[in-house]
Protein backbone atom coordinates (compact mmCIF):
# COMPACT_ATOMS: atom_id res chain seq x y z
CA UNK A 1 0.00 0.00 0.00
CA UNK A 2 2.89 2.40 0.79
CA UNK A 3 4.06 2.08 -2.82
CA UNK A 4 0.70 3.12 -4.21
CA UNK A 5 1.07 6.27 -6.36
CA UNK A 6 -1.55 8.19 -4.35
CA UNK A 7 0.29 7.47 -1.08
CA UNK A 8 3.59 8.54 -2.65
CA UNK A 9 2.02 11.76 -4.00
CA UNK A 10 0.48 12.51 -0.62
CA UNK A 11 3.86 11.99 1.07
CA UNK A 12 5.54 14.27 -1.49
CA UNK A 13 2.91 16.95 -0.90
CA UNK A 14 3.38 16.71 2.88
CA UNK A 15 7.16 16.96 2.46
CA UNK A 16 6.60 20.07 0.35
CA UNK A 17 4.36 21.62 3.01
CA UNK A 18 6.93 20.78 5.67
CA UNK A 19 9.67 22.31 3.53
CA UNK A 20 7.61 25.46 3.08
CA UNK A 21 7.09 25.74 6.84
CA UNK A 22 10.74 25.04 7.68
CA UNK A 23 12.16 27.51 5.20
CA UNK A 24 9.75 30.21 6.34
CA UNK A 25 10.65 29.61 9.98
CA UNK A 26 14.33 30.00 9.08
CA UNK A 27 13.51 33.23 7.21
CA UNK A 28 11.60 34.43 10.28
CA UNK A 29 14.63 33.68 12.49
CA UNK A 30 16.83 35.66 10.10
CA UNK A 31 14.53 38.64 10.68
CA UNK A 32 14.82 38.38 14.46
CA UNK A 33 18.56 37.74 14.90
CA UNK A 34 21.81 38.45 13.13
CA UNK A 35 22.60 36.07 10.28
CA UNK A 36 25.18 34.13 12.30
CA UNK A 37 22.89 33.84 15.34
CA UNK A 38 19.87 32.81 13.26
CA UNK A 39 21.78 30.11 11.39
CA UNK A 40 23.24 28.80 14.64
CA UNK A 41 19.77 28.75 16.24
CA UNK A 42 18.03 26.89 13.41
CA UNK A 43 20.90 24.43 13.03
CA UNK A 44 21.00 23.59 16.74
CA UNK A 45 17.21 23.29 16.99
CA UNK A 46 17.24 21.15 13.87
CA UNK A 47 19.94 18.89 15.33
CA UNK A 48 17.89 18.47 18.48
CA UNK A 49 14.69 17.65 16.60
CA UNK A 50 16.39 15.28 14.16
CA UNK A 51 18.27 13.56 16.96
CA UNK A 52 15.06 13.15 18.92
CA UNK A 53 13.22 11.63 15.98
CA UNK A 54 16.05 9.20 15.25
CA UNK A 55 16.42 8.10 18.86
CA UNK A 56 12.67 8.02 19.44
CA UNK A 57 12.38 5.62 16.49
CA UNK A 58 15.11 3.44 17.94
CA UNK A 59 13.81 3.41 21.52
CA UNK A 60 10.04 3.47 21.28
CA UNK A 61 8.78 4.00 17.73
CA UNK A 62 5.74 6.01 18.71
CA UNK A 63 6.10 8.38 15.76
CA UNK A 64 5.10 6.67 12.53
CA UNK A 65 7.83 6.18 9.92
CA UNK A 66 5.99 8.24 7.33
CA UNK A 67 5.53 11.10 9.80
CA UNK A 68 9.25 11.02 10.60
CA UNK A 69 10.07 11.10 6.90
CA UNK A 70 7.80 14.06 6.27
CA UNK A 71 9.12 15.97 9.26
CA UNK A 72 12.81 15.25 8.68
CA UNK A 73 12.90 15.45 4.90
CA UNK A 74 10.45 18.32 4.62
CA UNK A 75 10.52 20.57 7.65
CA UNK A 76 13.97 20.00 9.14
CA UNK A 77 15.88 19.90 5.88
CA UNK A 78 14.45 23.31 5.01
CA UNK A 79 14.84 24.75 8.49
CA UNK A 80 18.52 23.90 8.86
CA UNK A 81 21.21 25.15 6.56
CA UNK A 82 24.66 23.71 6.17
CA UNK A 83 25.31 25.79 3.06
CA UNK A 84 24.80 29.14 4.80
CA UNK A 85 26.91 27.96 7.72
CA UNK A 86 29.68 27.00 5.27
CA UNK A 87 29.47 30.36 3.47
CA UNK A 88 29.52 32.27 6.77
CA UNK A 89 32.62 30.31 7.78
CA UNK A 90 34.39 30.84 4.47
CA UNK A 91 33.64 34.57 4.38
CA UNK A 92 34.58 35.27 7.98
CA UNK A 93 37.45 37.75 8.04
CA UNK A 94 37.84 37.50 11.81
CA UNK A 95 39.56 34.28 12.95
CA UNK A 96 37.74 34.36 16.30
CA UNK A 97 34.40 34.65 14.57
CA UNK A 98 35.35 31.75 12.30
CA UNK A 99 36.16 29.56 15.31
CA UNK A 100 32.95 30.65 17.04
CA UNK A 101 30.83 29.84 13.97
CA UNK A 102 32.37 26.41 13.44
CA UNK A 103 32.54 25.47 17.13
CA UNK A 104 29.03 26.76 17.72
CA UNK A 105 27.40 24.89 14.87
CA UNK A 106 29.25 21.63 15.36
CA UNK A 107 29.64 21.71 19.14
CA UNK A 108 26.16 22.89 20.01
CA UNK A 109 24.64 20.76 17.26
CA UNK A 110 26.30 17.63 18.61
CA UNK A 111 25.30 18.59 22.15
CA UNK A 112 21.71 19.04 20.98
CA UNK A 113 21.72 15.53 19.50
CA UNK A 114 23.00 14.10 22.79
CA UNK A 115 20.35 16.04 24.73
CA UNK A 116 17.64 14.74 22.41
CA UNK A 117 18.86 11.19 23.07
CA UNK A 118 18.43 11.77 26.81
CA UNK A 119 14.89 13.04 26.22
CA UNK A 120 14.00 10.08 23.98
CA UNK A 121 15.33 7.67 26.62
CA UNK A 122 13.29 9.37 29.34
CA UNK A 123 10.15 9.16 27.25
CA UNK A 124 10.83 5.46 26.63
CA UNK A 125 11.40 4.83 30.32
CA UNK A 126 8.29 6.78 31.30
CA UNK A 127 6.20 4.81 28.79
CA UNK A 128 7.52 1.43 29.97
CA UNK A 129 5.42 0.01 32.79
CA UNK A 130 7.42 -1.12 35.79
CA UNK A 131 7.62 -4.83 36.55
CA UNK A 132 4.92 -5.92 38.96
CA UNK A 133 3.32 -2.50 39.02
CA UNK A 134 -0.04 -1.37 37.85
CA UNK A 135 -0.18 -0.80 34.08
CA UNK A 136 -3.63 0.68 33.67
Amino acid sequence: MADHPIVRLETLALIGIGGFAGSNLRYFALGLFSDVQAVLLVNVLGCFALGFLVYEAEYSGLVARRSRTVFTTGFLSSLTTYSTFAIQSALSADPLLLVAIVAGNYGLGFTAVLASRVLARRLRDDATPSAGGETA
